[in-house]
């Protein structure tokens, strides 16, 4: 065994290995995205509520409205407040439990490496995990509280005035919450008192600490109570402008994902009766029985992987930018999205080097290897393995909801997505995950490993193990299933089509389509 096998083998693999494990295990307590995304969605909701049409007598137009609100949608709004704030206090509980044990620690200070002594020590000592500990606190008491708020309005607006002042007083009684939550919880429990009581400037902190559905609702009774017809006029006014845009939003979000779903549904019914009906002459079966041939062994794939991918994006890249001399924390968003895309961009770059020295040697390659065909059906390949693979995960990801209620991880980049407005950032996102990320993910994952491991796999195992590679490869527990089962439909596509760009197109789709929807979301 030679010195570069042994290195590889017994050294860096195992590195490799540890760092996505306890990346994979870092991630156990991080809340998910869905989480989040779920409560923005339901602000989006109750903004919709309010919608009215100049006929709102018009029996179709109730069917739309009930179809795209629900029936109870404060109560639907209300269960969903709840679950969140059952979910932050239990992450709030954990932060907390992990803070005392940190202040309990006696402080190390760490010393850096000899041999990199310009290199910032990255061991974190004691009061560093407390800060960090801390600052989660603070974040998760303030979203705590923000829940506590708007919940209280939920409870309020159907009637359950007494658990809505109730939920308002445990709120003002907490210490560890900004003064400014103390006062607005204040504020509204004067407004909905019997007798009411308006606290003087009342206004100012509703209009700061709420927004959407929750500041007009708040805002309509302060007007009532103080006979401001002029400005109650105008709440409402706005209030139906922004049900119009929010019905709009829930109509767009909600009716082309669930079409092309349905569509999907069709191709798979029809895709699975075509396979046992016509056997191997089927779509499914085209290029089945069509092997690669592969002139590498399994130390050529794990040099590719290990040293390209998980050292490089574990350790390299992340060593390279933190020498850089940018101010840290980065709080401009613009400037966010970039740093991703340098970030990605530099992994991509380091990967790409790795498999084509890795393959160098092995030139010219056989047939089938990394195929480019525009003159070819990729495009319908990768339309419908884009509908298919709609339901698929949907299923899946329901399944992993309840798993793992609500923790996980996520990918970051989808909560900067949501988050910011500002359109240059949304421009450099959409080019990292739908143009950027497909054509590298593709290359290394369809392109490279599915074909490689068909050497001692069948093709539905290669499939199966690239696709929970691919899954693992994205850092967040919570993501696996549904990422592994996204990754199957890459790997049939590709192996029916043997064209790497109708994987890339279907891979495109996908983030394009999460975007976008995070998008509208997202925006006021």
């Amino acid at each position: 065994m030679t010195l570069k096998r042994l290195i590889l083998i017994f050294i860096l693999t195992p590195i490799a290995v540890l760092l996505a494990v306890s990346a994979l295990f870092g991630s156990w307590q991080e809340p998910q995205f869905q989480s989040r995304l779920e409560l923005y969605q339901t602000n989006i909701a109750l903004q919709a509520q309010a919608w009215q049409s100049e006929d709102s007598k018009d029996d179709n137009l109730q069917a739309i409205r009930e179809a795209i609100l629900g029936q109870q949608p404060l109560e639907g709004a209300t269960k969903q407040y709840e679950e969140a704030r059952e979910s932050v206090q239990a992450n709030l509980d954990k932060v907390n439990t992990k803070l005392v044990q940190l202040r309990s620690q006696p402080e190390i200070t760490p010393t850096p490496p000899k041999a990199l002594p310009d290199v910032p020590p990255t061991t974190k000592t004691s009061q560093q995990g407390q800060q960090q500990q801390l600052q989660q606190s603070k974040q998760l008491q303030k979203l705590l509280a923000e829940l506590d708020l708007r919940l209280g309005i939920l409870q309020a607006q159907q009637g359950q005035t007494d658990t809505a002042l109730k939920t308002w007083s445990e709120l003002q009684q907490r210490s560890d919450i900004n003064p400014e939550f103390g006062q607005t919880a204040a504020a509204l429990s004067g407004l909905w008192s019997n007798p009411s009581r308006i606290l003087q400037n009342a206004q100012q902190p509703i209009q700061k600490n709420l927004e959407g559905w929750f500041r007009s609702t708040a805002l309509v009774k302060l007007y009532q109570l103080q006979q401001r017809q002029d400005a109650l006029s105008a709440v409402k006014a706005a209030q139906q402008e922004s049900a119009t845009q929010a019905v709009i939003k829930l109509a767009v979000i909600g009716t082309i994902p669930t079409l092309a779903a349905l569509i999907g549904l069709i191709l798979l019914i029809f895709l699975f009766a075509q396979r046992l009906l016509k056997g191997k002459t089927s779509l499914l079966a085209q290029n089945a029985d069509i092997l690669w041939s592969t002139p590498w062994d399994g130390e050529t794939i794990l040099q590719v992987f290990v040293v390209g991918f998980f050292l490089m994006g574990q350790i390299f890249v992340p060593l390279m930018i933190s020498l850089l001399p940018i101010p840290r924390p980065i709080v401009d968003v613009r400037l966010q999205a970039f740093s991703v895309l340098v970030s990605y961009s530099l992994v991509a770059l380091g990967a790409l080097l790795v498999l084509y020295f890795s393959l160098k040697p092995f030139f010219p390659l056989p047939e089938f290897w990394f195929r480019f065909r525009f003159q070819d059906n990729w495009v319908l390949w990768g339309l419908g393995g884009y509908c298919t693979a709609l339901p698929i995960v949907v299923v899946v990801s329901l399944i992993n909801q309840q798993l793992w209620q609500g923790q996980g991880g996520s990918n970051p980049l989808l909560q900067l997505a949501l988050e910011s407005q500002d359109g240059v950032a949304l421009g450099i996102f959409f080019f990292t995950a739908a143009i950027a990320a497909p054509f590298f993910e593709e290359i290394l994952f369809r392109g490279f490993l599915l074909p490689s491991l068909t050497r001692y796999l069948p093709v539905w195992g290669a499939i199966f193990i690239s696709s929970l590679l691919f899954a693992i490869a994205h850092l967040s527990l919570s993501e696996i299933l549904p990422l592994t089962s996204l990754g199957i439909v890459l790997g049939v596509v590709y192996t029916r089509s043997r064209n790497l760009l109708a994987p890339m197109l279907l891979h495109s789709l996908w983030n394009s389509g999460t975007l976008l929807s995070l998008f509208i979301i997202g925006s006021n």
